[in-house]
């Protein structure tokens, strides 16, 4: 099984993306044999968070199992959420809201798994404040979406949450290679490391072939690629009970 925690649709407003659409996601996962993605719409992390999780449910109902929707939660506009998808995905540096402001005490309450971006040095997503959150909130299963983004900032990552069994370090990002997803696997455990690709931002190929070619045991990539985050999610990864 190989599951992909870490995608969008749509497009974004100063980045290149060939095509954003559900069909040519579906046809390359196809391709790749990639059972799953977790996507977000891009407009749904940008301007409207309402509409761009429409879109995304409509692309995953479209495609009955190959999309689970991280519905977008804007902390200043405080959108409700269907809570029928994979869990809630933050953007706290798009929405320039720290990930451990108050803001946030409505997605923590939930319970549900939770993508966030997670930037090094960044005043709105730190992995430091990923540990600060997770302490408050130790129900909470927590992706650091990009492991820290900034390969000076990868093991920084490993290390502000090594201590909080609730963070996962998810991979993507177009700076991270598979050597370090190996390295990473190293410092937290094999079992705390979600592979993401960041499509159709960036290319689903290249995302999995640094997770496919990681110099890692053979049993420490199957939990990389899939089995971490099909733990992580249960039964919402096929559908199954939700709150």
């Amino acid at each position: 099984m190989i599951l992909d925690a870490h995608g969008h649709l749509g497009t974004w407003p100063d980045f290149l993306i060939p095509d954003p659409s559900a069909e040519g996601m579906v046809s390359l996962m196809d391709r790749l044999e990639v059972d799953a993605i977790g996507i977000s719409h891009l407009l749904a992390v940008g301007p409207d968070a309402d509409a761009g999780n429409q879109l995304a449910f409509e692309a995953a109902a479209r495609y009955p199992g190959r999309f689970g929707v991280w519905e977008v939660y804007n902390p200043h506009h405080r959108n409700e959420l269907r809570l029928t998808g994979w869990g809630v995905k933050l953007h706290p540096d798009v929405h320039r809201c720290r990930l451990d402001d108050p803001r946030y005490e409505p997605v923590w309450e939930l319970g549900l798994p939770v993508l966030a971006h997670g930037q090094t040095d960044s005043p709105w997503s730190d992995p430091t404040q990923f540990a600060a959150v997770a302490a408050r909130h130790p129900h909470v299963p927590l992706l650091l979406g990009h492991s820290g983004l900034w390969p000076y900032g990868f093991a920084a990552a490993a290390r502000a949450v090594a201590g909080h069994p609730n963070v996962y370090l998810e991979t993507c990002g177009s700076r991270m290679t598979g050597r370090w997803i190996a390295r990473l696997a190293e410092l937290v455990g094999a079992g705390r490391i979600v592979h993401g690709s960041d499509a159709c931002f960036l290319d689903l190929r290249v995302g999995l072939g640094r997770a496919v070619l990681a110099p890692m045991p053979d049993a420490d990539r199957a939990l990389v690629l899939g089995g971490n985050l099909a733990r992580i999610l249960g039964d919402r990864l096929n559908g199954g009970p939700h709150p």
